[in-house]
């Protein structure tokens, strides 16, 4: 479809019900602002502690609950995850793999029998093999295996591709994938236990600022390479393929900008104010050597392209955590 031929947003979604999983997130709460400028005509967010979406049980309510006059959602974005950094996927590896996997599997399998008409199923850049060429295509997905730190993380998000193929190809199933590099920006996790590596670097910084800290400890010796994304630009690319693109064939959401976890922490350490001496632990994991995504196939199939500087969302990063943690 060309770009002349693609809906109108607001038009598009005025008459839609939607279930969001994982809306009340980092992600997922930039995606229901979205939807709501948008004028959805109804965002649902379901919390976990009522709607356990490992359960099947649970999936059947969610979906039963929400069924209006006989008429199911019109779509379900699934964001919910179970998610976190190196640490965190080393120590919980069972836990990563069977959580993210049986609420994908069940979840979509679900909205087929419900006869839910569209289901976008968000994955993960840690779907693809530990060395894959630069930038990452999307063709190169079944190329290798995984990166071990968080292989059983992104198998199991992976799965969802397999199963909205298969769906799609036996039941004619209209469901999308797409694949979102890392994201940063405000309202991400901060916990330095399960936080992914900007806001990991940006509370160790700030934290070793206030103690007046000659020196900060980081993980490996900083050579790997990491894209990011701006969390705003992610839901819009998320949007834009919900309301464009119809078809099973993954997709990339990435911004092409490729840093350096050394340069990333120098830069980190110069907004924030740190000056003292960055040491690297190289006892700890680097992680993937390199991750750059190939984002051609987003702009081609439904216009997405990543407007916001690293540098300008890495300040509002900064600044907003700097505010949370004045409360």
């Amino acid at each position: 479809m060309s770009e002349r031929n693609w809906p109108d947003s607001n038009m598009f979604w005025q008459d839609k019900r939607v279930i969001v999983t994982g809306g009340a997130g980092f992600l997922g709460s930039f995606v229901v602002e979205k939807l709501a400028a948008r004028g959805a005509a109804e965002i649902i967010v379901p919390r976990s502690a009522e709607y356990d979406l490992t359960q099947l049980a649970a999936v059947q309510r969610l979906l039963a609950d929400t069924t209006r006059q006989g008429r199911p959602v019109d779509m379900v974005i699934h964001l919910a995850a179970k998610v976190g950094g190196i640490g965190a996927n080393r120590e919980n590896p069972a836990t990563f793999f069977y959580d993210n996997l049986m609420m994908g599997a069940q979840l979509m399998h679900k909205c087929y029998l419900w006869q839910v008409p569209k289901f976008v199923a968000i994955g993960t850049v840690c779907a693809y093999p530990k060395y894959a060429p630069i930038p990452f295509r999307e063709e190169d997905l079944w190329n290798g295996y995984p990166e071990e730190t968080n292989a059983p993380y992104g198998l199991a998000k992976k799965m969802m591709l397999v199963q909205s193929q298969t769906y799609r190809a036996q039941y004619g199933y209209n469901s999308i994938f797409l694949l979102p590099v890392n994201l940063y920006g405000p309202r991400d996790n901060f916990d330095l236990e399960t936080s992914h590596v900007i806001p990991a670097l940006i509370r160790k910084c700030l934290e070793a600022k206030a103690r007046g800290d000659d020196h900060m400890t980081a993980w490996g010796d900083g050579s790997p390479t990491r894209e990011f994304l701006y969390v705003a630009d992610a839901a819009e690319g998320i949007l834009l393929a919900a309301e464009r693109y119809n078809d099973s064939q993954p997709v990339n959401l990435g911004s092409a900008f490729e840093i350096s976890i050394r340069e990333l922490l120098e830069t980190i350490a110069a907004v924030t104010g740190f000056t003292g001496e960055i040491r690297w632990d190289t006892s700890k994991p680097n992680g993937q050597p390199r991750r750059k995504l190939d984002t051609s196939r987003a702009k081609a199939l439904f216009g997405f392209e990543a407007t916001r500087p690293f540098a300008e969302g890495l300040r509002e990063t900064v600044d907003w955590w700097e505010g949370e943690s004045e409360r």
